[in-house]
């Protein structure tokens, strides 16, 4: 309930100051456990995702966000759950397992920081292995103008016009002996190559 009174309010907020729009969020299943991957521009991205589908999202944060009293209470309530960053988090990586078994949604960016928004970074393998030690799809997602809200040299947000594009699901094959790092990197540039053409349509969308 507290998610999705949540959510209402941020998306009225995004479309009143943003303009925003989502096209293809039919494309993410109704059921099941799904990893959702984006592109990575601005700290709006995780409200942008999830504020973009109708499923709850679950995402990764910073463990340093959660030692914050109200502010820790406020994104777990939004489905956040921590992360050490800069170490393999066996913890962060179990409770991404679980709720992709569970039929849950979990939202992670493949770049892994913020990019540019003008070239994608190049993928960590992270959601791809999480995908297929699952045996869930990854469908991918585009971000498109949020890194123009605060720009460098600037301190207020602008009303700049944000879109969100869905793409179709992606299944990876399950091999029980496991993927060597040239296939998950092959199928973690796949992973991209659909997020950027994702990208490409909000140039044909006016």
């Amino acid at each position: 309930m507290f998610y999705r009174c949540v959510r209402s309010l941020v998306r009225a907020f995004f479309r009143l100051f943003f303009r925003w729009e989502v096209y293809g969020s039919h494309h993410l299943p109704s059921t099941g456990g799904v990893v959702l991957a984006s592109n990575h521009v601005s700290y709006l991205d995780p409200p942008l995702m999830g504020c973009a589908v109708e499923r709850p999202v679950h995402f990764m944060a910073k463990k340093e966000l959660f030692d914050i009293p109200l502010l820790g209470r406020l994104i777990r309530g939004l489905n956040a759950f921590p992360v050490q960053r800069g170490v393999a988090d066996r913890k962060a990586i179990r409770q991404a397992m679980e709720w992709l078994r569970n039929g849950e949604v979990v939202g992670i960016f493949p770049e892994g920081t913020r990019g540019n928004g003008k070239t994608l970074l190049k993928a960590q393998p992270g959601s791809v292995l999480l995908a297929v030690k699952a045996g869930v799809p990854i469908v991918p997602m585009a971000i498109t103008g949020a890194e123009k809200v605060i720009p460098a040299g600037k301190r207020f947000p602008r009303p700049v016009k944000i879109k969100v594009f869905v793409g179709e699901p992606i299944d990876f094959p399950v091999d029980q002996r496991g993927l060597s790092r040239e296939v998950l990197e092959e199928y973690s540039q796949l992973v991209m190559e659909r997020i950027d053409e994702l990208r490409s349509q909000a140039v044909s969308i006016a």
